[in-house]
């Protein structure tokens, strides 16, 4: 006898779970009931109300087994649909991404790395910073390692820039609306404690493993949240102060929002772009395991192939790359709390 079964039997409900029983493998506790053996129980044995648990007791509640698969069913009936309105929405995602790998890699290397300097100058406005990436960039490409660099940065600023342009109005929206901002924060959460690897399972179903907006997708759903909230963030730790004395000067929300609020809170907007940088490098490794390329393809070729110096060299390759995007954009974080100060 199964350890509920009394339970079910007191309730009167022995004929239902008779006849909603659906056969299946037997349990050894049944087993040992037709060879007129019954197992003995103590409320020290006394398994947890689970699925599986109560199922043994009564066959018309379904297994765990049969839960999975239901969740199962049900996703695969919606992905024909939920495919025929997702793929024209996130095509442009794959030809952005596409267009970028190609544009890097089709220039020679003594064109693009001076330009990637020029930007890294522009942007830290710091000689020690610049020549920190130079070195970085020319030890990079002194083992080979260049064009992979080249592709896992091409895929950080795609995805990093629709981060921003898609999370910086989301976070300015919330910071207007509280009830928004109460809505959008559980979600935020669940894309914050999701394992990286679950981002994966939905969009393999859905899109083609050839497909980059299969990475894409996932990388952008996982670093986009520092980008909404700690604009968020910013906009509401603004001044109330400064807010009301460009109200006294006739300012509209508009030109509050563009003129005030955005520049105050420009700092917080920036750590959020550092964040969501770091955050797309470290999903870009875990999305080579469905074709994205760049470090991350050869750090997992080191694992599949057991090649531990092909492993060593990508996975310092980079921490190097992660480095540099890191003083990159807190060099630029600096020069903007400097403006701002000023």
């Amino acid at each position: 006898m199964a350890a509920y079964s009394g339970f079910f039997e007191t309730l009167g409900l022995k004929d239902w779970c008779e006849a909603g029983s659906t056969g299946g493998p037997q349990s050894l506790a049944d087993l040992l009931a037709k060879t007129g053996k019954v197992a003995e129980t103590s409320p020290w044995d006394m398994p947890f109300p689970s699925l599986d648990a109560l199922h043994e007791a009564c066959g018309a509640i379904p297994r765990t087994r049969e839960l999975t698969a239901g969740l199962e069913r049900v996703f695969l009936d919606i992905k024909d649909p939920l495919k025929f309105v997702l793929d024209p929405l996130t095509q442009p995602l794959s030809w952005a991404i596409d267009g970028a790998l190609w544009a890097i890699l089709a220039m020679p290397w003594w064109i693009v790395i001076p330009i990637f300097l020029v930007v890294v100058q522009f942007a830290a406005r710091s000689a020690r910073v610049t020549l920190f990436v130079a070195s970085v960039l020319v030890m990079l490409a002194f083992v080979d390692h260049y064009t992979y660099a080249m592709q896992t940065l091409a895929i950080i600023l795609v995805c990093t820039v629709i981060c921003v342009l898609i999370g910086v109005p989301i976070g300015i929206a919330m910071s207007r609306s509280d009830r928004l901002q109460r809505s959008v924060i559980p979600v935020l959460d669940m894309l914050q404690t999701l394992p990286t690897f679950v981002y994966l399972i939905p969009l393999i179903f859905l899109f083609s493993v050839t497909e980059s907006k299969l990475y894409g997708i996932a990388i952008i759903l996982y670093a986009i949240v520092p980008a909404i909230r700690l604009t968020d963030l910013g906009i509401r730790l603004v001044d109330k102060d400064v807010l009301e004395a460009a109200e006294a000067f006739g300012m509209s929300a508009r030109q509050k929002l563009f003129g005030v609020q955005i520049p105050l809170a420009l700092p917080n907007i920036m750590a959020g772009v550092n964040q969501t940088i770091m955050m797309s490098l470290a999903m870009v490794v875990i999305a080579s395991l469905v074709s994205a390329p760049g470090l991350g393809a050869l750090v997992l070729r080191g694992i599949n192939k057991l090649e531990l110096g092909v492993g060593i060299v990508a996975g310092l390759a980079i921490v190097m790359l992660a480095i540099v995007l890191d003083r990159v954009t807190k060099a630029a974080l600096a020069q903007v709390n400097r403006a701002t100060k000023h």
